[in-house]
């Protein structure tokens, strides 16, 4: 595994935008390079260390779905090899952790799934039986499985931000006062929202992985059709939760960040910049828990 990125340094292409995890160059007027670094953000706050191979990890993750997931929606994807658009010297950042993807015009709103309730969506539930407007029996549990997974917008954070739940009429109008058949693009991302998750849930649970929830970003390009862009079903964008130490009535171990997260509300610290150091025995647990869901989902091992 290459040495942790923190932050990318590509000369030979103009810098685009920085993330909280990926740097973004123009590679030319339709396509996008997109590096992905080992930074990590929890409550909306880049950490100050990085997590060794997080970035090769979260890469190889997301292209696996978009692979395998391309029948449902057209993804990002343009299958130009990262090193072919940098120079020889700057070879070495994007290995293994960059994409060359097509420039398209991002849909203002997260598109949220949700099979479990966890999270924001927990807290939401307790306080009004309701997950961005999606009434819920009564009686569930932390971490019980939903009678159906639903779908649950959020609103993009601006830099120093949370993301804000919202329901999804609010989300369509923000579509739809952005872009051209934002509402019907609204719904069109819903449906494969949903489509996606039910897909990779299903194929998860016979690999030993509940997906929880997960994030989905979508663009449009010029002719106005939908893809799936940013990343797709990581330990970033999604809780794993080991299926064989599952249970309701607590946040159950996971694959992902949360297992940071948890240790972030034993700090007396805001969810404000700067974000706290963390532990080297922290940094290394998670950088396994990255590598072992994608060794678990691919039934492969990164070297």
């Amino acid at each position: 595994m290459s040495q942790p990125l923190f932050q990318s340094s590509i000369a030979s292409l103009p810098l685009v935008g920085r993330g909280k995890v990926r740097d973004i160059y123009a590679v030319d007027d339709q396509r996008l390079l997109i590096v992905t670094s080992d930074r990590l953000s929890a409550f909306d706050v880049v950490l100050p260390d990085p997590i060794p191979g997080k970035g090769v990890v979260l890469t190889a993750m997301a292209c696996f779905w978009f692979e395998r997931l391309a029948h449902v929606i057209p993804n990002q994807l343009t299958g130009i090899a990262p090193e072919d658009v940098v120079t020889a010297g700057e070879r070495e950042q994007v290995a293994g952790r960059a994409l060359v993807v097509k420039r398209l015009r991002p849909l203002p709103i997260e598109a949220v799934v949700r099979g479990y309730l966890i999270g924001s969506g927990w807290k939401d539930y307790r306080e009004t039986g309701t997950v961005c407007g999606v009434a819920l029996p009564p009686g569930l549990r932390q971490a019980s499985r939903l009678p159906q997974p639903i779908f649950t917008p959020a609103t993009k954070a601006e830099a120093g931000d949370h993301d804000e739940n919202v329901s999804f009429d609010q989300a369509s109008a923000r579509c739809a006062a952005t872009l051209p058949n934002g509402a019907a693009l609204a719904a069109e991302a819903r449906d494969a929202a949903l489509s996606l998750y039910g897909e990779a849930s299903a194929y998860a649970s016979g690999r030993g992985i509940i997906i929880a929830d997960t994030k989905f970003e979508f663009g449009i390009d010029a002719h106005g059709t939908l893809h799936l862009i940013d990343e797709a079903l990581t330990p970033d964008s999604s809780r794993f939760w080991p299926a064989e130490s599952y249970r309701e009535g607590i946040s159950p171990p996971s694959f992902d960040k949360q297992y940071v997260r948890d240790y972030l509300e034993t700090l007396d610290w805001n969810k404000r910049a700067p974000g706290p150091k963390l532990p080297d025995e922290v940094i290394r647990a998670t950088a396994a828990k990255y590598a072992d869901a994608y060794a678990l989902l691919t039934g492969k091992r990164l070297s």
